[in-house]
């Protein structure tokens, strides 16, 4: 394991290497787990050429005249899918200035009756744009291989905590949630402020982001401190939602992050992917080793950000909040309910 741009580096192959290799990849990971929760990783398997594919498709995206990208405009989506403009979606109630579609398990509406769970809404078809048709196989085809690889990682986090390979599938099983962002940061002579992405924790399990080639992702540290994950080649940056803070009672951080927003004249480009479980699912508290449980720090607690342990009402929380055109226009009754 060696340092880049102050988070360390992991190689995924040596989780399937050696008996040798693969102990040392999750005594490695553990440390990170406990430390900060975020690092580079190299060896991940996704093809080059599937990427390269999505970078190109989601730039013919965006720069299609406005009228074309409002044809997919979020709003008109109950279910959370589609595109925003910069400036809509909210951060602990403030503006963040980047664009972005929003794609995640692509299914039908369930029926909604007066006793279904809110969570039930978030189900539904994706909104793909016409004047970009490729980009829905693409799209399609990375949400799988990246789902495959945050799978793989979730197994090694499960050895990393002394648990069972197969610990998490109990919330994840048979269908966990694929959110992917494709997103374009716009310079800050666009932009009415710096902030690209408020400061925030991931609500999920894991994060694979790909990055382009324009820095502004920061990392905070527990004393405070912001360190630079700027875009490295070849990887990927893996950060642990918060989830898996609540599975471990604290014993895996779920940082802090934001992104600043680029110079003026410039433009970034970044594709989150946040994998998690299951909405009718229920976080429970693993029962970890004695000498991991020394090492448990309990929950954050944040009056802005509530967690629960029911996976769909933290992830309906998180999009209420983060996107309040959409619950005006279609979750009133929701939005009076879970925020008050």
């Amino acid at each position: 394991m060696s340092a880049t741009a102050n988070l360390p580096v992991l190689d995924a192959s040596r989780f399937h290497g050696s008996p040798t290799e693969r102990a040392a990849f999750v005594a490695d990971l553990r440390g990170i787990l406990h430390d900060h929760g975020f690092f580079y990783l190299t060896g991940h398997g996704v093809p080059q050429a599937l990427i390269d594919r999505l970078v190109a498709a989601s730039k013919k995206f965006f720069a299609l005249p406005p009228e074309e990208k409002l044809k997919i405009e979020m709003v008109r989506s109950p279910h959370f899918r589609g595109y925003n403009r910069a400036g809509l979606e909210h951060t602990r109630g403030k503006q963040d200035w980047r664009e972005q579609i929003d794609f995640n398990t692509e299914g039908a509406a369930r029926p909604i009756g007066p006793d279904s769970p809110g969570w039930a809404r978030l189900h539904g078809p994706n909104q793909w744009p016409e004047a970009v048709p490729e980009l829905k196989e693409i799209v399609l085809d990375y949400q799988a291989r990246v789902t495959a690889l945050g799978i793989d990682l979730l197994k090694a986090i499960a050895l990393a905590l002394g648990q069972p390979e197969d610990a998490f599938a109990a919330v994840y099983d048979p269908q966990p949630t694929q959110l992917l962002k494709l997103i374009r940061y716009p310079g800050r002579d666009v932009a009415e402020t710096d902030q690209g992405v408020g400061a925030h924790k991931d609500g999920g399990l894991i994060t694979i982001l790909l990055q382009d080639v324009v820095p502004g992702l920061r990392v905070q540290t527990l004393e405070g401190e912001w360190l630079e994950a700027p875009p490295v080649p070849g990887t990927f940056v893996i950060n642990t939602g918060e989830l898996l803070e609540l599975a471990t009672n604290g014993f895996v951080r779920a940082d802090v992050h934001d992104v600043v927003a680029p110079p003026p004249g410039i433009e970034r480009f970044s594709f989150a992917f946040f994998l998690g479980a299951r909405y009718d699912a229920d976080i429970p508290v693993l029962p970890l080793p004695d000498d991991l449980q020394q090492l448990e720090r309990g929950l954050t607690v944040d009056p802005l950000n509530p967690l629960f342990r029911n996976v769909g009402i933290n992830h309906l929380k998180s999009r209420l909040r983060s996107h309040p055109d959409v619950a005006a226009a279609h979750h009133a009754d929701l939005t009076v309910e879970i925020l008050g």
